[in-house]
Parts: C-alpha cells; structure tokens; sequence
C-alpha cells in the first residue's frame, strides 16, 4: 500500500509555485517604473526564493509520500512546515516592504531565511540518516 500521506504540502507547494510565476510576472511588469531599481531587485529575490522553496516543497512532500518510515514522515513534514513558514515570512514580508516601504517589514525577513535554514538542515539529516531510523 501506497503511503498517501497529508495533502497540504503539495497542495501548498503547488500554490506557491503558481503565486511566485504571477509574482515574478507583476514585478516584471506591473513594478517596472513604479518602484526603484534596488526594490524591483528586492521584489526579484524574493520571487526568486518563493519559486526555488515552492518546488523543493513538492519534492519533499513527494520524499515524505514514498518513505515508509513514519519516523522520517514526521521530520519530513516537519521541514515542509518551516519551508512553508520560512517562504512566508521571508519572501512575503520583502513582498510588503516593496509595496509599502515600511521598513518595520525588514527585520522579519531574516526570521523567515531562519525558518528556510532549519527545513534544509531537518532535510540533510533526514537525507544522512540510513533506514529511514530517526526519531521524533
């Protein structure tokens, strides 16, 4: 039997993706000329980051679906969720700070790059791990 696991990861992973292309497209082309130069590259990186995570989020939901380690399908959806948290808070608080230039956005980004490190290092362990033995 097939582990199907939790839906929300791909789901998610599937949503972001779409909402980084439409990102990516707006600051192309709707910022273009409304913004400075260094705010369009701010708006690049985070769409940039959105698309990178969206699709490292499908992969691992796809990884978590596969295992038939429960052990290593509770870490797994563990680093979809700060993957998840880690794109939120670090491409959407750049996202607001292009479009209201309130600097109190900034300080949340680092938070949100925290979040995208620890999924990667939760990732290499799982990945380092033989057998699937890891506990929770």
């Amino acid at each position: 039997m097939v582990n199907t696991g939790p839906r929300w990861p791909r789901v998610l992973a599937a949503l972001l993706g779409f909402l980084g292309v439409a990102a990516g497209a707006f600051g192309a082309h709707g910022l273009r000329g409304l913004v400075a130069p260094e705010q369009l590259q701010t708006w690049e990186t985070a769409a940039d980051y959105q698309l990178l995570h969206a699709v490292a989020l499908l992969a691992v939901s796809g990884w978590q679906q596969s295992t038939p380690s429960s052990r290593l399908q509770f870490w797994l959806l563990w680093a979809c969720g700060l993957i998840a948290a880690g794109i939120l808070l670090f491409s959407g608080s750049l996202y607001l700070l292009v479009l209201t230039n309130i600097s109190a956005f900034g300080p949340i980004t680092p938070i949100g790059g925290l979040a995208l490190l620890a999924g990667w290092l939760i990732l290499l362990a799982c990945g380092l791990i033989r057998g699937g033995d890891v506990a929770p």
